[in-house]
């Protein structure tokens, strides 16, 4: 019984021990530094953005995991442009089934979703030629992932350039318009990211 109070009362000053060494070890001393440095330089490649504001306030967030990988940091823009553009598909999806679309409404609604869901692909497609910048064809790849990348701007515009000079709704355009915004800035910041990726 005694042999096991002993060891009882020894296992919290043990672990504080351990503890402490743990935090004052230069592996734990690098990451509480690497932080700062982390953002930092998301902060230094959002400089060469179209939109760097944007670029910051949406890529930030994935600065841990980036750490200072240029080839993450272009991936983590491109999916951040992957969720701006689902986004903007349920938007113009719900415009569909809002009472009082008229026809010319609809029909312009219905290719701007389609403009939308090609955007979505596309920006999957860039990502996964991101994913192989190691392989053989590099140059190849970081080709597509520009292309595809500059597609989805062509997309947003497609979509708003099917809203101008029709008779359509100003709220109805406004919601466009917005959604579209968002999706050429996202894939904007993303495309110079990877313009100046080497």
């Amino acid at each position: 019984m005694e042999v096991y109070s002993t060891c009882k009362n020894l296992t919290f000053p043990l672990l504080a021990f351990v503890l402490f060494i743990s935090l004052t070890s230069p592996a734990a001393t690098a990451a509480k530094i690497s932080r700062p440095a982390y953002t930092n330089f998301v902060k230094t490649k959002c400089k060469i953005t179209t939109y760097p504001s944007l670029c910051q306030k949406t890529l930030i967030p994935y600065a841990s995991s980036v750490k200072i990988n240029s080839t993450r940091l272009c991936k983590a823009a491109l999916n951040v442009a992957i969720n701006g553009a689902r986004n903007a598909t349920v938007a113009v999806s719900e415009l569909k089934r809002k009472k009082g679309i008229t026809k010319i409404e609809a029909a312009a609604i219905k290719d701007c979703f389609e403009d939308v869901k090609d955007a979505v692909y596309e920006l999957k497609l860039a990502v996964d030629a991101m994913g192989h910048l190691s392989d053989k064809d590099k140059e190849f790849q970081l080709a597509n992932a520009k292309t595809y990348a500059s597609a989805v701007i062509t997309d947003a515009d497609s979509c708003t350039e099917g809203f101008s000079g029709r008779k359509v709704n100003p709220a109805v355009k406004k919601i466009v318009n917005s959604c579209m915004a968002t999706i050429t800035k996202l894939a904007s910041n993303a495309l110079a990211l990877i313009n100046h990726l080497y």
